[in-house]
């Protein structure tokens, strides 16, 4: 009898909120035989999802890997070497800032068949949560998707300042002084609106607003905590037509400088 031949894809699991997990997403965690999982993806409901598959949490923290990027990889391809259907459930989208490309690089590596079934991106999903659109005609016609797990430098944050647009940070909590205090110095107005949206298209989901040179002050009162997404422009004022806690953060900004 010749065995099973495995494979690998690549889910993206979206923002956190089950309702945005697109139908290939959904069957792929069905057929699964072995899941890998992140943190931001919506593992809750695996047991449901993927009923009988073997669950691997190999969820990354701020500061904190339990499991390497090469770990995760060996064992992608060593299942999948030996026969079993292999997720790897990410959140948000494989290709954005997830090391999706590494992954299948290393599936192919092993010539194991590997695809990938993309995922809304909380880049955008997490600021239409909140009420801010990353687009919107006559304010903003780009927008601009840069990781902030790493300091920024300041070419690139000089061309952040002056490319124009919506600027969206992901995983940049930890760097915002320096990234905020960079745009500042070179040359963003001051008075450019900042959305920090915290635990994004869940239930838990909070919105901290302030101008640039205020949200250092803003975000360390207001206690701001990863997993949140970074929105910085004028867009952010498009707020208060959407969510309405942060339409009354963006009332209140100018006369108490905080958010709740």
């Amino acid at each position: 009898m010749t065995a099973r031949r495995g494979s690998v894809v690549l889910v993206g699991g979206g923002p956190g909120d089950p309702e945005l997990l697109t139908v290939g997403a959904v069957r792929a965690l069905a057929a699964a035989d072995v899941v890998l999982y992140d943190r931001l993806a919506p593992y809750d409901l695996l047991d449901e999802l993927a009923p009988g598959a073997e669950l691997i949490d190999v969820g990354k923290r701020p500061g904190h890997h339990p499991i390497a990027q090469e770990e995760i990889e060996r064992i992608l391809v060593e299942r999948a070497l030996g026969g079993a259907r292999v997720v790897r459930f990410k959140g948000g989208d494989p290709f954005v800032f997830g090391r999706g490309g590494e992954e299948v690089e290393a599936c192919r590596r092993a010539g194991v068949p590997v695809r990938v079934i993309p995922g809304v991106t909380s880049a955008v999903a997490v600021p239409a949560a909140s009420g801010v659109p990353v687009t919107h005609r006559g304010i903003s016609r780009m927008f601009t998707v840069v990781s902030g797990h790493a300091p920024l430098s300041a070419a690139e944050l000089e061309h952040l300042a002056q490319l124009g647009g919506t600027i969206v940070v992901l995983m940049g909590v930890t760097n915002l002084p320096s990234i905020a205090a960079g745009l500042l110095r070179s040359g963003m107005n001051a008075r450019t609106g900042v959305a920090i949206i915290e635990r994004g298209c869940s239930a838990a989901q909070r919105t901290t607003i302030a101008d640039l040179a205020d949200i250092r002050a803003v975000a360390e009162r207001a206690g701001v905590a990863s997993p949140a997404v970074i929105v910085i422009g004028e867009v952010v004022r498009l707020a208060q037509q959407g969510d309405a806690a942060a339409a009354a953060m963006l009332a209140d900004v100018g006369s108490t400088g905080g958010a709740p």
